[in-house]
This record gives structure tokens, C-alpha cells and sequence, in this order.
């Protein structure tokens, strides 16, 4: 890849950061990780207590983006075509018509996914892994770019079910938005003051340039020593004490797309061990589960995959 290649895809994350940032104080960290995640092609888990600002970092997103944003709020009663589509009889043409569901678009806010049943979580399974939808036989294919931005509480929260560790598998990264800082708090109020804030944030890219953009991302180079440094990391999640479930092969791709993005992000055309250590936290923590000793302990999943990336040894840059 050449250098202009890499300076645009930079200059785009740092545009639809920047909108970002207009409406969500003192979180650069998770607005980064964000961008990272839409432009590797992948889907993001935002995972917190209530009013922190998971809805709106996920907004935020959506309107940098010049596409098409839809929002399906999960409640115990949202049913799998209520997603996905259903067909409808058609009473003049006398035929049966595909009613598409809250998944088609660009962005979609999943807002609390683990409200839904089971079943309806489910229906998001083939579209956010295969990118189409299957319904009566025929398979209808998902607008490029695809991203699912999912919120969810907590769930030791009442009223809420746990994803299928299936499901878990698909987000490309996981992040939590944690309570802001006092001052970032206080700006946040008076910001408020002044109406709806995500009217602040206006459409800095294409549907066009944000694909190009993607693709250009393949180029970015991942020599065999990196691709075993990613594999030495989630083999690691499989045999460490702390863990009874470690990451899955769909784990070592995300983490070399994500790391291809940062790459990108800081001039380079190659992957070097830091852009693998990165965001290893956010891609990873969410895919294993603590052994029922390790949560008596207290250790949380990031705690034991830090301590792992921090295990394996990273190749020589020499």
C-alpha cells in the first residue's frame, strides 16, 4: 500500500472521531476503538451499567457515517422478523413480498441486545456473520459497509439474559464506557443545556469512501512471524489455568483485521507487535470464561488476557 492510501484512511478516522467527540466527553480511548471496529469491518459490543453513554457513542457513529442508520430496541417481546423481515402476501400483485427488518443498513443499534429472548438475539447470527439474510428460501444480501453496534447491561442486572457464547463470538471487539471523569461530567451538563447534542454531529464520509477505504486495509501487511505471534496469543487463552474457554479461530482473524487498522492509524503498512497488543483486551475478553475459581478470586476476563498478551512473547523487530 502507498503512503496516500494510508494518510486517507487516518484522515477518515480521524474526521468521524472527531464528530464523535463532539457529543461524547473525555472517552477517546472508546471512540478510537470504535472507529477501528467499523473500519476492519467488524461489530462492537458496548457493555455497561445504564445512562453512561453507550447509546449515544453508538448514534454518534452512525451519523459521522453517510449512510443509512437504524436502531431496533431488544425488549422480551421483539420477535427474530422483526429483525430480520418477513414476507407479506401481497393482495394486487398476488404474490408474496420481503418486508425488510430493522438489519438492513449501514449502522444498526442494537440498543440492550441481551433484553431479547434467546431466539431473537439469534436472528442477528447469519447477518452479522455471513452479511445476508435468509428468509423463505431466498438469501437477500446486507449493504456494505455492515455493522452491528449492540449496547447491553450487565448481566447480573434484572431482566436481562445472557448472549450464547455463539453470539458473543461475532462482536469484533467489546468496550465499556465506564463513569466519566467529573470534569468531562460537568461539561457534559452543560452541553446538554443547550438541546439535542447529536444534531451537533453531521456526515464527514461516504458509503464509497468508507468502502474503499476497508479494502485498501487488505493491503496492509501481516508477515507469517505476526500471523504466529496472533496464533501464540490464542493458544494461549486455551490452556491458561484461569480460563475454561479460551478464544476461537474467528478470534485470530479479528484480531489481525484490527490490527492491520491500527497499523494504519499510525502511518505504517505493516502490523508490529504493538498493533496486535493494542486492542488484544477488547477482542479477546469477551470471547473466554473464567474458571469458577478465578471468579471467586475476582479476576476479571481482562485481567487474565492481559496477563496473557503480556505472557507470550512478542517477535524481535530486529
Amino acid at each position: 500500500m502507498n503512503a496516500p492510501h494510508i494518510a486517507e484512511i487516518a484522515r477518515l478516522a480521524s474526521l468521524i472521531g472527531d464528530e464523535m467527540a463532539r457529543v461524547i466527553e473525555g472517552k477517546p480511548q472508546q471512540i478510537r476503538t470504535a472507529v477501528t471496529v467499523l473500519l476492519a469491518g467488524g461489530h462492537l459490543l458496548i457493555e455497561d451499567v445504564p445512562g453512561v453513554g453507550k447509546t449515544v457513542l453508538a448514534k454518534s457513529l452512525g451519523r459521522a457515517i453517510s449512510g443509512d442508520v437504524k436502531r431496533i430496541q431488544f425488549t422480551p417481546d421483539l420477535l427474530p422478523s422483526d429483525v430480520t423481515g418477513v414476507s407479506v402476501f401481497n393482495q394486487l400483485s398476488r404474490e408474496f413480498e420481503f418486508k425488510p427488518g430493522g438489519i438492513f443498513a449501514n449502522v444498526v443499534l442494537g440498543d440492550e441486545i441481551n433484553r431479547a429472548s434467546p431466539k431473537t438475539q439469534s436472528a442477528l447470527l447469519e447477518a452479522m456473520a455471513e452479511g445476508q439474510v435468509s428468509a423463505d428460501g431466498k438469501t437477500y444480501r446486507l449493504s456494505r459497509p455492515f455493522m452491528v453496534i449492540a449496547t447491553q447491561n450487565p448481566i447480573e442486572m434484572e431482566g436481562t439474559y445472557p448472549l450464547p457464547e455463539a453470539q458473543r463470538d461475532r462482536f469484533m471487539a467489546r468496550i465499556e464506557m465506564g463513569y466519566p471523569g467529573r470534569e468531562a461530567e460537568a461539561r457534559m451538563l452543560l452541553a446538554r443545556a443547550g438541546g439535542d447534542q447529536l444534531a451537533k454531529v453531521n456526515p464527514v464520509t461516504s458509503v464509497e469512501e468508507l468502502n474503499a477505504a476497508m479494502q485498501a486495509l487488505a493491503d496492509v501487511y501481516v508477515a507469517p512471524i505476526m500471523a504466529d505471534y496472533i496464533v501464540r496469543i490464542i493458544d494461549a487463552t486455551r490452556s491458561h489455568h484461569d480460563l475454561r474457554l479460551g478464544a476461537s479461530p474467528r478470534a485470530s482473524l479479528h484480531l489481525m483485521q484490527v490490527s492491520r487498522v491500527v497499523a494504519a492509524l499510525d502511518g505504517r503498512d505493516y502490523v508490529i507487535p504493538e498493533d496486535v497488543q493494542a486492542l488484544a483486551v477488547a477482542v479477546l475478553a469477551h470471547r473466554v470464561m473464567t474458571t469458577v475459581e478465578a471468579q471467586v478470586a475476582g479476576r476479571r476476563a481482562e485481567e487474565v488476557i492481559a496477563q496473557v498478551v503480556q505472557s507470550v512473547p512478542a517477535p524481535s523487530r530486529g
